[in-house]
């Protein structure tokens, strides 16, 4: 059984049956740790995909490696996602690890140096507003960069609808 942990095995049979222990052990721990380990959240949730990426590889690929061994890196980093999960309730700790959300319109106006923060061009946001079925600039609530990169379009339904100031809450205004 030791023999099998630390695959000493012909290269395609080490190939298949790392393969095949890394792939469940990446789907039990995402069951542990929750959806959010793969979503496209914070830069931190992208270090971990990259992390976890980089394990799999190593793990599958390198004879020098054992299953074991990218078990408890995938755990490891794993830990830490949870870890950093929890700690995201603290502000310093939300502020290190998460974006904020970015103003990029106030109505009609376009806030052009959040425009550059984000680094998003107006084509960008033109072509953005047309996605989000924008037919004239007097629609626009407010347009924001998303801590996901994402850009949220806010419409006016009908007449003078007024933004509610809770949707703007830790939105960067400039």
């Amino acid at each position: 059984m030791m023999e099998l942990l630390q695959i000493n095995l012909p290269t395609p049979y080490r190939i298949v049956l790392s393969t095949m222990g890394i792939y469940f052990t990446v789907i039990l721990f995402t069951r542990i740790a929750g959806k959010r380990s793969f979503s496209k959240m914070s830069s931190f949730d992208f270090s971990m995909t990259v992390a976890i990426g980089s394990v799999i590889a190593s793990t599958i690929l390198s004879p020098s490696i054992s299953l074991v061994s990218g078990i408890i890196g995938l755990a490891s980093i794993y830990i830490l996602q949870i870890l950093v999960a929890i700690g995201r309730r603290y502000k310093l700790l939300k502020q290190a690890v998460d974006n904020s959300p970015l103003l990029l319109m106030d109505g009609r106006k376009i806030i052009k140096d959040n425009l550059k923060k984000a680094r998003v061009t107006e084509s960008d946001l033109r072509s953005k507003l047309r996605e989000a079925n924008v037919a004239s600039l007097d629609e626009v609530l407010a347009v924001i960069f998303e801590t996901t990169g994402d850009i949220s379009v806010l419409h006016k339904i009908d007449g003078d609808i007024k933004l509610d100031p809770w949707l703007l809450t830790d939105v960067q205004k400039s």
